[in-house]
């Protein structure tokens, strides 16, 4: 059975086309409703009862799933078309807009990769004596409660839950599975008359708890504290905040579902080779030490890990890939949502990304209390914001928007989403991609309206293949007429590699080490090469070069020759003095001998200086012959026979 999508004009405040969504989006529809939550209930209930209905309202949400499940006949899906088409001073144009929102709605969602984190309810709460105790008192009915309190003055006698006496030196670990360290440790002694005695104090205890309630009113103990799960934490002097952590500390016990954010091909990545560090933008990045390094790649703590996104944007190599949703999922909706807009009639298409939360909130506030939004803006909502970087930016660009705006959220990180919309403008023109940062639907507005309209690309493609990949083939059909190479910040992850000839002496050392294979040998002549469309600019071979000989500089090349392999410095090799066979770089060879011929004791004497001129097995054979060699050893000793014994027994 095909699905049918229930229609409401929400009291005739906005204007629906039923016949043109119908057409456009292949779902049956019906007639459009003005009341289904109000006076209209029954109609909503036999709407339902037909069976996989999508309800174009999501607002009214739980009023339609109680209807749902009272006739027992779940509802399909919900989309909202009114805060983000309907209601606009560009209503009656929003048909198009519409259609790709519910196409948007249809595409089938890949399952969310999860791993279960058990929390047996172990809370350890740190802070001062009267807010823990309070704390510890309210918890101690729910879960399994220790107090850590910095000194045995006051001990309380509950035996409720325990009390602890020390000062915590580190903590470790995520929900369900915290390490703590504590020194000064003391345990109580509850037997005897009078106040608990304490034992001797210790240091480096170690401890595990499933949550920790920070209510010290100190230093966070982790960094991006607040993404950190079943770490909770609240101001002593703030009562409703202490109450608020309080309650949620109480809901964490049992076992939960941690999504897996991000997806890592260590095979890929470019951190380190041979103990030498090369890229480490994600480690940067990582608000919360998910990701560490683990020698010749990056090493990703799935259960700290809190989906920001901000690693599969800015790896350079595509070791990192977001995968909540998948990022081919995020490329498909932008090329889904470009597509129906157009097939529907529709012109001159934005794009506008923003948070689940903050964003999506400013955008129903504009509708309801202001102009709403264009009716060629389209919102494109995600759970992870800085996983929208310049690839996801320059494909939307291909694939017809004519610009990408994106809402950044008050008090949050902008570092990693203005360093890839910087990137994204350098190859795709000013005003093309920007990063916005309203503080309420006015200035919301104001950025969205009455902006200059920018061409969109002639010949709409949509990029495929991997990050790199597509970001080449965005950037050739955004620069159809370009034959420079574009200039690019520092930070980004394309680059061209640059040789000083006269420091280089083909050791090859930054040949060996390159991760991504763009820089290469020659194995038939000394050169070395290079592939530009390779190049991480992970600076690993400009660390590893012994001659500081080799330089980065940041491009995009978007000729073939960036395809193919350039020499970028070659020699003349050295012809061995005994046989002729090449080996070595003749400059090489040359300053050697210039430099221990007839100056070193090893090669004081023509001869020995002539070595240095061999290749191995010449040298060897050379060495072995000559008479001063010291390893050679005097006449063999003739071998003994069974007769040489008998003849020695016959003569005694």
């Amino acid at each position: 059975m095909s699905n049918t999508l229930i229609l409401c004009d929400c009291s005739g405040s906005q204007a629906i086309d039923r016949d043109a969504l119908s057409a456009a989006t292949g779902l049956k529809c019906t007639r459009v409703y003005a009341a289904l939550c109000t006076n209209q209930l029954e109609q909503a209930a036999a709407e339902i009862a037909k069976g996989d209905a999508i309800i174009a309202c999501a607002q009214e949400r739980d009023l339609f799933e109680e209807i749902a499940a009272e006739i027992e006949v779940p509802v399909a899906g919900y989309i909202d078309l009114r805060d983000r088409a309907g209601w606009s001073d560009e209503g009656s144009k929003s048909g198009a807009k519409m259609a790709a929102l519910i196409s948007d709605a249809l595409l089938e969602k890949p399952a969310e990769k999860t791993r279960d984190v058990i929390s047996e309810g172990r809370c350890l709460i740190l802070g001062a004596h009267g807010p823990a105790i309070a704390a510890a008192e309210q918890l101690s009915e729910t879960l399994a409660v220790t107090a850590l309190l910095e000194n045995g003055d006051e001990i309380p006698t509950s035996r409720s839950f325990d009390t602890v006496i020390g000062t915590l030196k580190k903590a470790t670990g995520t929900l369900g599975n915290f390490t703590v360290e504590i020194d000064a440790l003391q345990q109580i002694i509850p037997g005897g008359r009078g106040t608990f005695g304490l034992t001797d104090p210790r240091d480096g205890g170690i401890s595990e708890c499933d949550i920790i309630l920070d209510l010290s009113g100190g230093t966070k103990l982790f960094s991006a504290g607040a993404k950190r799960d079943g770490y909770l934490r609240a101001d002593p002097r703030d009562p409703p905040a202490m109450a608020r952590a309080i309650f949620e500390a109480a809901q964490y016990i049992g076992t939960f579902e941690k999504p897996l954010y991000v997806k890592l091909e260590t095979q890929l990545c470019a951190h380190s080779r041979a103990r030498i560090t090369g890229c480490t933008r994600c480690i940067d990045a990582c608000e919360t030490g998910a990701i560490t390094s683990n020698g010749d790649h990056v090493s990703i703590d799935a259960m700290i890990c809190a989906g920001c996104g901000d690693c599969s944007a800015l790896c350079p190599s595509g070791a990192i890939t977001f995968d909540a949703p998948p990022a081919a999922f995020q490329h498909q909706r932008i090329a889904n949502f470009a597509s129906v807009f157009a097939a529907s009639g529709g012109k001159a298409p934005r794009l506008l990304v923003c948070d689940s939360d903050f964003g999506a909130e400013l955008i129903s506030l504009s509708a309801r209390f202001g102009r709403g939004l264009p009716a060629n803006v389209i919102p494109f909502e995600i759970s992870a914001l800085d996983s929208f970087g310049h690839v996801e930016a320059l494909a939307a660009l291909t694939c017809g928007f004519q610009q990408v705006d994106i809402i950044l959220p008050p008090k949050s990180d902008a570092a990693t989403l203005e360093r890839e919309c910087a990137l994204a403008t350098a190859i795709a023109g000013e005003n093309r991609v920007r990063l916005i940062a309203p503080t309420d639907p006015d200035t919301l507005e104001a950025a969205l309206w009455g902006t200059d309209p920018i061409a969109a690309i002639a010949a709409p493609i949509t990029p495929t293949g991997s990050r790199r990949q597509m970001a080449r083939m965005a950037a050739l059909a955004l620069n159809p007429d370009t034959t420079a190479p574009l200039p690019l910040p520092d930070s980004a992850p394309y680059a061209t590699a640059m040789v000083n000839s006269d420091a280089c002496t083909l050791c090859l050392s930054c040949a060996a080490q390159c991760p991504a294979g763009a820089l290469g040998d020659n194995p038939d002549a000394p050169e070395l090469r290079f592939q530009e469309d390779a190049c991480l600019n992970c600076g690993l071979c400009v660390r590893v070069c012994p001659e500081n000989a080799i330089s980065l500089v940041a491009r995009l090349n978007l000729s073939d020759q960036a395809l193919t392999q350039v020499i970028l410095h070659k020699e003349d090799p050295f012809e061995c003095v005994e046989c002729g066979s090449q080996f070595g770089t003749k400059s090489t060879i040359e300053r050697i001998s210039a430099q221990l011929a007839e100056k070193h004791s090893m090669f004081a004497t023509s001869d020995a200086a002539r070595l240095i001129k061999m290749c191995d097995t010449c040298r060897i054979t050379a060495q072995y012959s000559h008479t001063d060699n010291p390893l050679q050893g005097g006449a063999r000793a003739p071998t003994r026979t069974t007769d040489d014994y008998l003849k020695k027994r016959k003569d005694h």
